[in-house]
Order: structure tokens, then sequence, then C-alpha cells
């Protein structure tokens, strides 16, 4: 019965389209879905190695801004006059840069911050995230800054000899994001239970004994950052397709600690964690508007 659990929850997540038709809890699902993506990526660090990252918003925008820009293109101009010149490539390519550059930062990230531990990972995480928050606020000829990146195609599909198809409706999306939500579960699923992830839990429980049965903590560190930072930069990336706008506020420090308080209730460390916490915390916002004051709905949050 256990194992037959996800297949019914995905079925149940699946009709919903077909019964819900109100687009603003609709909405709520897809932005719901986007958020405990980047939960999931969340709970593979803090969750199985024990590491916890303050910082996990950057990888959510980096995947936002590199995927919108693949899109969108640009045209700036560098150090000594040299100029870059970018057309715009499909959105499913940019989707797919989106997690390889994210992946590449939470590679080099990891490789920094990994020789240290505790209060000082969460420092240099933290300081990351601020740096390219800072990064997207100012190169304006880049990223528009404050004035945003407006205009993001929606999400598109290119079927071979069935044209392309464009995720523009609340519905599609819908389906869009259940999708990544299931190929992230199964990605994670598979890590964990493979040898990989029993090392990332003995690092979590017992470094020192893990070390001395031989296992490389810094390599199975960086390997959990890079997974866990790309899935980040494919949530960012539905996020900004989604929404279509998209400005330096992608990067506040409020989106990281909605993470944290998805995977921290949900239960960190479990599968299922950030699903639950994910839907807790994404639809008691909507259920208290209903009924109670704006002070009240956050008393009810906090």
């Amino acid at each position: 019965m256990k194992r037959l659990l996800p297949w019914i929850a995905i079925v149940v997540f699946a009709s919903v389209p077909l019964w819900l038709k109100d687009p603003y809890l609709l909405n709520a699902f897809i932005t719901t879905g986007i958020f405990i993506i980047a939960a999931m990526s969340l709970n593979l660090l803090l969750g199985y190695t024990g590491q916890l990252s303050l910082g996990h918003v950057a990888f959510f925008g980096i995947g936002a801004y590199v995927s919108a820009l693949t899109a969108l293109g640009f045209d700036v101009e560098l150090i000594g006059g040299i100029r870059v010149v970018h057309e715009p490539w499909p959105v499913w390519l940019g989707f797919i840069i989106a997690i390889l550059v994210s992946g590449l930062c939470g590679y080099i990230v990891g490789k920094l911050s990994f020789r240290v531990r505790g209060a000082y990972f969460v420092i240099v995480t933290i300081s990351f995230a601020e740096v390219v928050r800072l990064v997207a606020l100012n190169w304006v000829e880049l990223t528009q800054g404050p004035l945003a990146l407006t205009s993001i195609p929606p999400m598109t599909l290119g079927l071979p000899g069935l044209g392309y198809f464009d995720f523009f409706s609340k519905q599609s999306n819908y389906y869009l994001v259940l999708g990544v939500v299931v190929i992230s579960y199964i990605i994670i699923s598979r890590l964990v239970h493979s040898r990989v992830g029993r090392a990332m839990v003995a690092l979590k429980e017992n470094e020192s004994l893990a070390v001395s049965v031989g296992i490389d903590v810094t390599r199975y560190l960086i390997l959990a950052a890079v997974v866990s930072a790309g899935i980040a930069g494919a949530a960012g990336s539905l996020y900004a397709h989604y929404l279509k706008i998209i400005d330096p506020d992608v990067f506040l420090f409020l989106y990281t600690v909605t993470m944290v308080i998805m995977v921290i209730t949900g239960g960190k460390g479990t599968l299922a964690g950030p699903l639950v916490g994910g839907l807790i915390f994404g639809f008691i916002p909507v259920v208290a508007r209903s009924f109670a004051a704006p002070e009240i709905q956050w008393i009810l949050y906090g």
C-alpha cells in the first residue's frame, strides 16, 4: 500500500484541473507546486546531508534570469568595449540551460564553501545570494534592474512532427509544474536510495565516523549541491515563464525562509516532507484570506 501512495497522489493531483474551475485557486496550486520543487531541492541538502543553506534562493533566481534571458535575447557591453549579442533561443532550451547554469553555480559554491561547516557555511550561502541579487539589481543593461524583465514568453515544448505547444493557460501550466514535481521526486528518490544517498545520510548522522570508513565528504556534499541547485534552477525557470515578468525581488530572503519552513514542517530528510509542508504553507494564506483580515492572516501563518 505504501508503494501505491505516490501513484494515488499523482492521479489525485492530475484530476485537479478537471473539477477545479476557479482560476485563483488553480494559480495557487501552480505557484505552490513551483515552490515545492524548490523545497524538494533544498531538502536534499538540509534533510539528507544536514547542511543548512540560507542562500538557496540564489539558484532559484539564477534559473529564472538565465531562462528568461535565453528566451528574450540580450545585447550587452563587457569590459574593453566588447559587445555580446545573443539572439532569442527556444524556451525549452532556456529551461535546460537554466538547470545547467544553476548546477554549475552550485558546484562553484559547494567547492568553495564545503571547506567550512555550520554557521560559516550558512554565512557563505547568504553572502552568495546577496551578491547575485546585487548583480541583478545593478546590471541594468542585462537584467533591466528594478524595471524588471518583461514579456517573457511562456514555456514552449517542441514535439517532432507535431509542432510546438505553448504552456499559456493555467491548466497547461499546472500539468507542466506537476510533471516537473514528479520528475524531481523520482530523481531525488533514486539518488537518496542509492549508495550515494546512504553516504550523504552517513555524513549527516556522524561525519567523523563516515570519514573513518572512507567516505569522501567533499565529493558527496558537492554532488548534493549540484543536484539541489539544478532542481532549484528548474523551479526558477518555471516561475519566470509562468509569471512572464521577473525582477531582483526573486532573490528575496523570504523565499529561502519559505523553502526552509516547507521542508521542516513537512519533515526534513523525508521524500514526502516538502510536498506536505509545501501544501500546508502554500494554502494557509489562501484559506485565511477567505475569512480573516490581512493582519490576522500573517498571525495565523506565523
